[in-house]
């Protein structure tokens, strides 16, 4: 089955717009485009935009996505690259993860705190240096 563009926004949950700027910039070059420009999406196109929104995720460049997609058209010669690449995003996605995680415990230490805080009705400064001098030490 072929898509529009419009029928591909919808189905993948991107902007038309987006799916042109993917395109013009190299990242869709399996769609298919009709003798007046049209472009035409199979599924695999729509799996390719869900691959280029993830690696966008990961803090990947337009630039490093192209060059993923050149070495996938290049072939099996580029597995060792991909791979790299992979992993490389992998261990990055897990020190964010690791950073994120800190955050939330804050945020859900700073919660209790203040959920606290409002059971009792009052909190001083000194207290709340205290108790989040105690939390930052576990």
């Amino acid at each position: 089955m072929k898509y529009t563009i419009s029928e591909a926004a919808e189905r993948t949950g991107y902007s038309a717009h987006t799916l042109r700027f993917y395109d013009r910039e190299g990242l869709l070059p399996f769609v298919e485009k009709t003798p007046s420009g049209k472009r035409l999406f199979k599924e695999e196109d729509l799996e390719w935009i869900f691959l280029i929104d993830c690696l966008k995720q990961t803090g990947m460049s337009i630039k490093g996505i192209r060059q993923y997609i050149d070495w996938y058209i290049e072939g099996d010669e580029t597995i060792p690259q991909r791979y790299e690449m992979f992993i490389a995003l992998r261990i990055e996605a897990a020190r964010q993860m690791a950073s994120l995680q800190r955050v939330m415990d804050k945020l859900e230490y700073k919660c209790e705190f203040y959920r606290e805080a409002l059971a009792s009705g009052t909190i001083t400064a000194r207290e709340e240096r205290a108790y989040a001098a105690t939390a930052s030490a576990g």
